[in-house]
């Protein structure tokens, strides 16, 4: 322990960031294997359950209350979902599959956490680009208004998803009734995250409850970002920050005491 205090900053973080990339790459061979088309599932995934929801609304013309065109619509609000919903899904119960390689110095259970959150971030942001690409490409999508407010708008989601990650991961450590209960969760939260619907469609009684809900800021914004002023949103950046803040101390306080129960001496 002596010798790693005494460790330069700069040499712990080109250790760490090999520890993290040898398990990212761990990772990804222990899920996808080397065989069809291997590690192109992390993104080929949630681009094939995108593109099916927004195909399977645009061919049942399901009224999502506005003139809005709905494949842009279910791009932006099924790819913020399986942002946040896929990085706190595999941080749910991540340590006991991976438990034997805390017995290797510099692995962490934070490294375990990192890899995965990493993955699924650049799964869910690839997948996006690539079916932004595609629709807008074949004349189903028009460009986005505003590029740099979408990107905006996607690394707060991104940092709500690594927040929820690293709370969710630490709490199921403790017991498997917690992961169970994160799973129904999730099923709950999905149709009150703003995927499927805008805040200014809702009374205003249901729309001063649903602000309450971060990740529903950031699908506003996202949504803001690519439909511009045709759309009136009620999104709040300050709000999103700082409930992304607020759960990633809280997420970094129960992980550093899951590691001192989980990590070997």
């Amino acid at each position: 322990m002596n010798n790693l205090n005494q460790t330069p900053l700069r040499k712990a973080f080109a250790i760490q960031f090999r520890v993290v990339h040898a398990l990212l790459l761990r990772e990804l061979i222990t899920r996808y294997g080397r065989h069809n088309i291997g590690f192109m599932w992390l993104f080929v995934e949630p681009m094939l359950f995108t593109a099916g929801v927004a195909a399977l609304w645009a061919a049942t013309r399901s009224a999502h209350g506005s003139t809005l065109p709905i494949i842009p619509f279910a791009v932006t609000g099924y790819s913020s979902v399986l942002l946040w919903r896929n990085a706190a899904n595999r941080c749910a119960n991540a340590i006991q599959p991976n438990l034997s390689l805390l017995y290797h110095r510099n692995v962490r259970v934070l490294d375990v956490f990192a890899s995965r959150l990493l993955l699924e971030i650049a799964g869910a942001t690839i997948s996006l680009i690539m079916l932004s690409i595609f629709f807008i490409a074949t004349g189903m999508m028009k460009m986005p208004e505003d590029l740099l407010l979408m990107a905006c708008a996607w690394l707060l989601l991104a940092w709500f998803a690594v927040a929820l990650g690293l709370v969710v991961g630490a709490i199921t450590e403790r017991s498997e009734i917690y992961e169970r209960l994160w799973h129904t969760l999730t099923y709950l939260m999905f149709p009150l995250s703003g995927a499927v619907f805008m805040v200014d469609w809702l009374p205003q009684a249901v729309q001063n409850v649903v602000l309450w809900i971060p990740m529903v800021h950031g699908t506003e914004m996202l949504r803001h970002g690519y439909f511009g002023e045709a759309v009136q949103t009620h999104e709040n950046p300050a709000y999103l920050i700082t409930a992304s803040l607020v759960m990633t101390l809280l997420g970094l306080a129960l992980m550093r005491e899951t590691a001192r129960r989980v990590e070997p001496a």
